[in-house]
């Protein structure tokens, strides 16, 4: 178990990174906190609200409304880290797939076929780092190394579905062994079943990325948040005076970077800080693979 000293906790508090939610939100934190200030100025000097004016019992209200925001925050971000967490699962059975993959290619085959070998040695990580870019829609990144693998891609068309053209060669080479006798008709279906649950994964990530959360409830909750800490000052500036308006600022830095912590992690498959490691996962295959069938 990790013990976190001081020095990891001031390192972790005092640190702002580009991935930081105060280093996203701090122009419209500056605005939440000087709009608080010309309204807390207005109502003390301006209009001098008197005693009984409704507007000092606007706190009451806020209190409602704050259990309202929690429990759609609460719902707003386990349903976004749903959506990381089952893409994190996905990947995960991807690298175990491709280790059983590469252990039964490695006992099915004879060990004198280095040509198939090194095929799947080849394909299966490729496959890995296909399906990344395919997620992020870019062009598969991927260094050719060899004869084996540029001949490999001059039949792959990266206008096409990439993955799904890997997952064929690898179907048409599995069925080759079994037509010449190298493999016999059970271990045909283990491999076709091993090679389909690679198809299996990238059309569950690819139902996570096309089946966005619904721009009118994330637009709802952002609208809520800034309307509930604008009238924030209009109450407390009568407690607190001009204390409220960097309260005010904190918690509206606090219930924006709930949101927007929920908007990055709902979208796994990018290339920011919050997503998922997809390169390091597309890695580790390639080389545990290679320790398998090299």
């Amino acid at each position: 178990m990790k013990v976190y000293n001081t020095k990891d906790w001031a390192k972790v508090i005092f640190s702002v990174s580009k991935s930081d939610t105060l280093f996203k939100l701090a122009p419209i934190i500056g605005f939440v906190l000087l709009f608080s200030l010309g309204v807390i100025y207005l109502e003390l000097h301006i209009f001098k609200i008197d005693e009984d004016s409704w507007i000092r019992n606007l706190p009451q209200m806020h209190g409602l409304l704050s259990f309202v925001i929690s429990l759609l925050l609460v719902f707003r971000t386990n349903t976004a880290y749903d959506r990381w967490w089952e893409g994190r699962k996905l990947w995960g059975e991807l690298v175990n797939n491709s280790r059983n993959l590469a252990l039964k290619i490695a006992g099915m085959v004879d060990a004198d076929d280095e040509a198939t070998r090194r095929f799947f040695r080849k394909t299966i990580p490729i496959y890995a780092y296909s399906l990344k870019a395919h997620l992020q829609s870019k062009v598969t990144e991927y260094s050719l190394q060899d004869d084996d693998e540029r001949e490999l891609f001059t039949e792959v068309d990266i206008e096409k579905h990439v993955p799904n053209q890997i997952a064929r060669f690898m179907f048409a080479r599995i069925n080759q062994l079994y037509k010449s006798g190298e493999i016999t008709g059970d271990q045909l279906i283990i491999l076709n079943g091993e090679v389909s649950s690679f198809t299996n994964i990238c059309g569950a990530c690819e139902r996570i990325k096309n089946t966005p959360i619904p721009y009118s409830y994330s637009s709802f909750i952002k609208k809520f948040i800034l309307v509930y800490t604008l009238t924030l000052p209009l109450g407390y500036a009568f407690t607190v005076g001009y204390f409220a308006a960097p309260l005010v600022a904190f918690i509206f830095y606090v219930l924006a970077s709930l949101e927007l912590i929920a908007e990055e992690i709902e979208e796994p498959f990018g290339d920011d800080a919050n997503d998922l490691p997809m390169e390091k996962i597309a890695e580790n295959i390639d080389r545990h693979v290679g320790e398998i069938l090299d």
